[in-house]
């Protein structure tokens, strides 16, 4: 079972740091190489006001949510005391952060100006994160 709660966090972990890189960390400091790449939404589609939301978490992963799960999923598997406890952070994160996300597409479904084209991609990733997130954290806690 260690062997594979282990992997149930690294292999997906690591997959998620490349894809926030790829995908929030790059559109933070351009938000329109976002848009163009298809992982941020355009104003056309979620106003101004969503784009600076979209941008706040872009922002946010940037500096603290990216960083945080990469130093906590290599102090994990090298089996450093601190990394549990690094990682079990960012798995909060990891739950918290998509259910917020899912609450702002379904309060916005009705604003004017908004008509997010993909959002079923919304409610079939973001779950799943959420999800992971909790695994991680219960994983964790069985380990400790």
């Amino acid at each position: 079972m260690a062997e594979f709660g282990f992997w149930l966090i690294q292999g997906p972990g690591w997959a998620l740091v490349l894809y926030l890189i790829w995908a929030q960390c790059l559109p933070a400091l351009r938000y329109d190489l976002g848009v163009r790449w298809g992982t941020q939404e355009p104003a056309s589609q979620i106003t101004e006001v969503g784009v600076a939301f979209w941008w706040a978490f872009a922002f946010a992963d940037l500096v603290l949510y990216t960083p945080l799960l990469a130093l906590g999923l290599w102090g994990h598997a090298f089996g450093f005391g601190w990394g549990a406890l690094v990682l079990a952070a960012a798995l909060g994160i990891t739950c918290y952060w998509p259910l917020t996300s899912l609450a702002a597409v379904w309060a916005a479904r009705s604003a004017d100006g908004w008509e997010l084209r993909k959002e079923r991609d919304y409610w079939i990733v973001l779950p799943l994160l959420s999800f992971w997130g909790l695994a991680g954290l219960i994983v964790l806690l069985l380990a400790a």
